[in-house]
């Protein structure tokens, strides 16, 4: 195994920084090249998941929102505005992800609406089982749910 492989077991940043300066001076064979491509697609699949995370704390929240309207609060309301600037930060940073982001909402839905159900400790089957949102809906800072 070479030094630098082993680096990226033990030094992470000395790994990363070696590698970087190998790229800069265009010392390919010096190149940790198994290691850079697992980092790499590491990195595609850490955008998606911020994406979906996001998508699903915000129907979380528009869900509470609808369901609960006694218990409103600032809060829910920051919230599913803070979701929505990440969301949209996400993807002017990756509009490749925008490719199929209906289908990528309703998987989120799911757990969505689970966790909407833990949280106000109140049975699933109250929650619709389709997602009630649009792409269009949830983008919309004005949009809160079905008042």
């Amino acid at each position: 195994m070479s030094h630098l492989k082993a680096l990226y077991g033990t030094d992470f940043c000395s790994w990363v920084s070696k590698n970087v300066t190998f790229l800069k001076e265009k010392k390919f064979t010096e190149l940790d090249i198994e290691h850079l491509i697992e980092e790499i697609e590491s990195m595609g699949a850490s955008e998606k998941r911020a994406l979906e995370s996001r998508f699903i704390e915000l129907m979380q929240h528009l869900l509470k929102w609808q369901i609960q309207p006694e218990r409103r609060g600032s809060s829910w309301e920051i919230s599913i505005s803070k979701q929505r600037i990440g969301i949209e930060k996400v993807l002017q940073d990756n509009p490749s992800l925008k490719y199929n982001l209906e289908a990528r909402i309703l998987r989120c839905y799911s757990y969505s609406r689970r966790y909407a159900a833990v949280e106000t400790q109140l049975p699933l089957k109250i929650f619709p089982e389709s997602c009630p949102y649009s792409l269009e809906q949830l983008a919309d800072f004005s949009f809160m749910g079905n008042v």
